[in-house]
């Protein structure tokens, strides 16, 4: 499903995000991402949706080379991939309904059937209420919940969520905890980056620890 060789990324200014990173991740694993601060945790994450190129190693997502994935095909891995992003990534000036529905545009579900699919997440996660709301309104919290339904909304087969607690109380946070074991039960790969360990005391799972964009432990 994922598998790192020696994986390195090098920024401007000889910056060295991640260094020999090897690891395999199988196809239904729920995987944590633990570190400090500018350990390397969302710069992994990048690499497995092709937002950033490995500058050394081999990184395969998927059965695809990231080296040398061609734009099509970047975005062919994306539809693939769920993401919760840290900062939300949602679009001004649009409804959380609408937000939620860009995930499915480029499918040809029935206007019921995507309909069904945006009420039920955004029931779930306690933000029905919201749906006409423009995204711009919202609290963090409420933000991260609907940057939650867009990643899960058609059913990924990877998902990637950096903090996706973060802003959450416990009781909401352990929803989402919820609906990402769920969705690995049905079959999806997710790696959660987090600081919070807690959560991964209260949901234990496999755990990679970066360090200076090495891995620590694993």
């Amino acid at each position: 499903m994922i598998r790192f060789e020696r994986v390195g990324v090098v920024f401007k200014g000889d910056c060295h995000a991640l260094s020999n990173i090897s690891l395999h991740i199988a196809r239904g694993e729920f995987v944590y991402i633990l570190g400090r601060s500018g350990a390397g945790k969302s710069t992994l994450l990048k690499l497995i949706y092709a937002d950033v190129l490995p500058t050394s190693g081999i990184a395969s997502v998927l059965g695809y080379d990231i080296s040398f994935l061609q734009a099509g095909r970047i975005a062919y891995l994306r539809r693939q991939v769920g993401v919760v992003f840290q900062d939300y990534m949602l679009i001004d000036g649009r409804t959380v309904f609408n937000n939620v529905r860009m995930s499915l545009d480029i499918y040809c579900f029935k206007k019921s059937e995507m309909q069904e699919r945006i009420y039920g997440l955004l029931r779930r996660l306690g933000i029905f209420h919201l749906r006409d709301d423009l995204v711009e309104g919202l609290s963090g919290g409420e933000k991260q919940r609907v940057a939650v339904a867009r990643a899960l909304v058609n059913d990924p087969r990877i998902i990637l969520a950096d903090e996706p607690t973060g802003n959450l109380d416990r009781d909401n946070a352990d929803i989402i905890m919820g609906m990402l074991l769920q969705a690995q039960k049905n079959g999806a790969t997710i790696l959660m980056a987090t600081h919070d360990l807690g959560k991964v005391e209260k949901y234990p799972a496999r755990s990679i620890t970066l360090g200076g964009g090495r891995l620590l432990n694993d």
